[in-house]
């Protein structure tokens, strides 16, 4: 557990980086004077559809991945690797497939978002290079995963990427890039870049090999892995139809709906610092779930499945609260546009929804690695039922709030649907006392702190509120140990600051 510990510390803190770079994204993006709200929601269109494209072109191969390339590696010399060539060859076809579609389908497109989302129509083109880049890059990060570079990954993803964005606002804002329609043209091949940085330093380092010779693995497993690929491809594609409907639902029902779809992407982007753990937790996970399911390491199992449930609901819980007791204050303390105000309740069913799928553990990630992997596409199907027509009906009825709603109510019945599979096939549950104790104490330090300050504002008042807030919430934590990984985390850092001797 140490080495996915260490990983995972280290990406938590690459992330939460670049979330800083993609707060410093959202405050240009929406700050008066800035770009307006249809612009913006036009980004969170762009990585909302290019979510679709990548779930419909990859055609499995990241589960092949996950799952096969522990046989791969302890079977095959690298040069006699054919994992590589098979899964880009049937992406790209993958690709092209979708591009196919979006042509034919071009049409039925028009027809649904001219009147409320005509820029989405204006840059239809744009968006598969976008989605292209995001396709080629999330295969080359599930080989990383395996080779142990999530750091890396999580650099590429997390920061370069929103570097690249924040270095196309500050070239619009200083008439570098003369218009948006420049700035949008550019933005649609960020991803294409960072693929080609991973794909490079993969072949540098020499972990990158293609072949056209089938190897023994592939003719072993073909039938296994072909049936595996559809199954968790199906599961995972209506999975991320369902994450990104949202935004795809409220640009084309609700009037001027990339506007309210930019109201939706700024409360939906503070939420994902929320969730800023859970990439580093999943990308060190990974590999060692594959390798204990190979060796049948079922207490290993059990391990990861708990310590990434308590360490995850604890970074949620905190995260959470810290961001509600000052959502308000926020938007009037930088001067964000006064539409943005719009976005307080959405963040607070998207934020419990974070609560929920972080505190759940890496349960996906345990099922997807097993040989139940099939599970995968029957809850995936169950999520699509309930998330398409609640976010259509919702956002028909309650506006930009519905979607958030809906789908905290959707994905708390699907984590519910995962939590007791696992319980039952393996006997395998992440929770305990600790659990309840670390919501009560989440709970507690957002009454005291609200009650105590929620009259003031401005800065030094958030940064009151802030202090305040995590100073009771990571005393208790400490203090009551709620997690295996915080006293060693801990003592860590006091050595580092000098606080002890050593």
């Amino acid at each position: 557990m140490s080495t996915i510990r260490r990983q995972s510390i280290i990406s938590s803190a690459i992330v939460y980086f670049g979330f800083a770079l993609g707060f410093l994204n959202t405050y240009l993006f929406t700050r008066e004077g800035g770009f307006s709200p249809a612009q913006y929601g036009l980004t969170g269109a762009f990585i909302a559809i290019a979510n679709i494209m990548y779930s419909f072109a990859n055609l499995g191969m990241q589960a092949y991945i996950y799952k096969f390339f522990p046989y791969y590696d302890d079977n095959l010399e690298p040069r006699h690797n054919d994992m590589a060539t098979w899964s880009l060859f049937v992406s790209l076809t993958g690709f092209i497939l979708v591009m196919s579609g979006g042509l034919i389908f071009r049409d039925l497109v028009i027809r649904k978002y001219t009147a409320n989302a005509p820029d989405l129509i204006k840059y239809y083109y744009w968006i598969f290079p976008f989605g292209f880049g995001l396709t080629i890059y999330s295969l080359l990060e599930a080989f990383a995963w395996q080779l142990k570079k999530s750091v890396l990954t999580n650099y590429l993803r997390e920061v370069q990427f929103r570097l690249f964005t924040t270095l196309l606002i500050l070239f619009w804002f200083a008439k570098v890039l003369t218009s948006f329609d420049l700035f949008i043209k550019i933005y649609a091949f960020s991803y294409i870049g960072i693929a080609l940085i991973l794909l490079i330093y993969l072949a540098a380092i020499k972990k990158l090999h293609f072949t056209l010779t089938i190897s023994r693995v592939t003719r072993k497993f073909w039938k296994k892995i072909i049936v595996l690929a559809g199954f968790v491809w199906g599961g995972a594609l209506v999975f991320n139809i369902a994450n990104v409907f949202d935004i795809i639902v409220i640009s084309a029902v609700m009037p001027h709906g990339l506007a309210f779809a930019g109201i939706f992407t700024l409360a939906q982007n503070i939420a994902s610092l929320i969730q800023a753990p859970q990439r580093g937790i999943i990308s060190a996970s990974i590999a060692p779930l594959a390798k204990a399911w190979k060796d049948k390491d079922y207490e290993k199992i059990k391990r990861i499945y708990h310590r990434s449930s308590i360490n995850q609901l604890i970074f949620s819980v905190g995260m959470f609260v810290l961001i509600w007791i000052n959502f308000t204050d926020g938007v009037f303390t930088f001067h964000l546009q006064n539409n943005y105000l719009g976005a307080r309740y959405v963040f607070l069913f998207l934020g419990m929804l974070r609560i929920v799928d972080m505190g759940t553990g890496l349960n996906s990630q345990i099922i997807g690695t097993s040989t139940f992997w099939r599970f995968e596409f029957f809850t995936g199907i169950i999520l699509l039922a309930l998330t398409l027509p609640m976010n259509y009906v919702m956002t028909r009825h309650m506006g930009v709030i519905g979607p958030a709603l809906a789908n905290l109510i959707a994905f708390t019945i699907y984590n519910i649907i995962r939590y007791v599979f696992l319980l039952r096939k393996f006997d395998m549950q992440p929770f305990n006392l600790k659990t309840a104790y670390t919501l009560l104490t989440g709970i507690a330090g957002f009454l005291i702190v609200h009650f105590l300050f929620y009259r003031q504002q401005g800065l030094v008042w958030i940064a009151i509120r802030s202090v305040a807030f995590m100073t009771f919430y990571l005393s208790l934590v400490i203090y009551l140990e709620l997690s295996p990984d915080v006293l060693p985390v801990w003592a860590t850092l006091k050595k580092k600051l000098g606080l002890v001797k050593y």
